[in-house]
């Protein structure tokens, strides 16, 4: 049996943590995992029910740890997401000034977001990532630590004795980070009109065109794409498969329609959820791409078929 318990990418106070109390009140306890692929593990294994992990910020795109942890290995699926705006400030220890900081340590999406206020206010300190900006916290508060300061969340920060010598340093001020809750595979979530639908597509021939034969498959059908990266696929040098995520629920006509078209010009498609999308937003159905216009046009054709049952 399935345990009820949710983990998380860890440890306490990250903006995981964050995002995954903002779910509400889940049931179990809520556990956490050093690395998104440890977290995967969890649920792949049944040591846990799901696992919430970053999956996109809007300033560094796409984390790869999430992304291909997703594609291989036994099948996953995403129920929910989570999308919260992300703050960073430097945490020293109590007694240190900013002109001391000679050190810093975060994780690498943390250090990309600060970099522009890192050049201009310490250029000269040595910048290391690490594990988590929680984790970067813990490791400055350590009695005889090598760092001086840690670059990390409000909660992280004061959870650990630290001081914050700095405040708001990310250079994007509007910066998000958007987490989905992953589990086993099942049923779907009912289909609200706002949602989306993540999967992975895999070249069958890698010739000119071949991206293009797979974005023409939601094209035609006014499927909106809300990201698309490439991946490599482990196996060749070039070799790169595309991770999408869709506008709409796979109940959508015209999204099914496209995913079925994908499955007769990919060598494989990993299908990870349709979930409710966490800003809400419907999307815009073109003309003829609505579910009557699906179902009319089936009931047309079975008449051409058959117009004696007509």
């Amino acid at each position: 049996m399935r345990s009820a318990t949710h983990g998380y990418l860890g440890p306490a106070g990250t903006f995981t943590h964050q995002a995954l109390l903002s779910l509400g009140d889940l049931p179990g306890e809520a556990r956490p995992y050093p690395s998104v692929p440890a977290a995967l593990h969890a649920v792949r294994s049944g040591e846990v029910g799901s696992v919430l992990v970053p999956i996109e910020n809007s300033v560094e795109g796409g984390v790869s740890a999430t992304l291909d942890a997703l594609t291989y290995g036994d099948p996953l699926q995403i129920s929910a997401e989570v999308v919260i705006a992300v703050q960073f400030d430097l945490y020293v220890r109590p007694g240190t000034e900013l002109s001391q900081v000679r050190s810093v340590v975060s994780h690498p999406h943390a250090i990309a977001q600060c970099r522009g206020w890192l050049d201009a206010h310490l250029p000269d300190a040595v910048v290391t990532e690490g594990g988590s900006t929680a984790a970067a916290a813990v490791a400055v508060a350590a009695p005889g630590s090598r760092f001086d300061a840690a670059i990390c969340a409000p909660v992280a920060g004061v959870s650990q004795g630290l001081v914050a010598a700095a405040t708001s340093i990310a250079d994007n001020a509007g910066a998000q980070t958007r987490f989905v809750l992953v589990g086993p595979p099942g049923p779907l979530p009912p289909r609200t009109g706002a949602d989306k639908t993540t999967l992975v597509c895999f070249l069958r021939v890698d010739r000119s065109g071949a991206l293009l034969e797979i974005l023409e498959q939601f094209a035609t059908r006014g499927v909106n794409l809300c990201r698309i990266e490439s991946r490599p696929t482990r196996t060749t040098l070039g070799s790169y498969c595309f991770s999408i995520d869709a506008e709409g629920h796979l109940d959508d006509a015209r999204l099914a329609e496209a995913v079925m078209g994908l499955h007769r010009v990919c060598s494989e498609v990993v299908f990870l959820g349709s979930y409710p999308r966490a800003d809400g937003l419907t999307p815009t159905v073109a003309e003829g791409q609505g579910d009557e216009d699906y179902t009319e046009a089936a009931a047309w054709l079975a008449r051409l078929r058959h117009p004696e049952r007509a």
